[in-house]
């Protein structure tokens, strides 16, 4: 049996995209928690809140596990009966120095010849990707390994001793991440 998550990638209004400071990152994060009500409603998982523990994690609601990202432009949201992770971010050029600091010979070699910044941006989102799902935050970010480039569109990411299976979306200069394990994705962009 094929079991569907649904990950949601919402553009962030303009009256988002104006504010500033501290209350754009509390209207991103409100607006990507929407993302996640809408996977939600697409899996038909009741879920009435989506709160964070004092360290920031988030909290099952009714047994669904959520994960949100945000970027100025682009919110993403996904629910899941077990813990999932998801991130986003802008493709960009990236120094050598950020670059190596993501990825190491090995993880380089994975990716062969494809462009620098694409390579960068897939390892970058796939181990954010795993350590929102593992509640271990970017202090273990040294720990996460690209393990396999599956294609164009699949990772094998591992953290400690567990291995991960990754899915990443290109669309409007973007990238998005999710961990996929035994599930299949159905993408919504709205």
């Amino acid at each position: 049996m094929i079991i569907f998550l649904y990950p949601v990638i919402t553009k962030v209004p303009e009256k988002i995209r104006a504010l500033k400071g501290k209350k754009k990152v509390a209207a991103l994060s409100r607006f990507a928690r929407e993302s996640a009500k809408a996977s939600a409603l697409k899996s038909k998982y009741s879920v009435k809140i989506f709160e964070k523990d004092t360290l920031g994690v988030p909290l099952a609601s009714n047994g669904i596990c959520w994960s949100v990202s945000h970027k100025p432009d682009y919110v993403a949201g996904i629910v899941s009966t077990e813990t999932i992770g998801i991130d986003l971010e802008r493709i960009k050029d990236v120094s050598d120095a950020l670059f190596e600091r993501i990825l190491d010979p090995d993880e380089t070699m994975q990716f062969g010849g494809r462009k620098k910044r694409v390579a960068f941006f897939r390892a970058f989102t796939a181990k954010e990707a795993v350590l929102k799902k593992t509640a271990v935050g970017m202090r273990g970010l040294s720990k996460v390994k690209i393990k396999t480039v599956v294609d164009d569109n699949n990772l094998i990411v591992q953290y400690l001793n567990k291995k991960y299976l990754v899915e990443n979306l290109y669309f409007d200069g973007y990238l998005a991440s999710v961990t996929k394990d035994h599930f299949d994705l159905q993408w919504t962009l709205g």
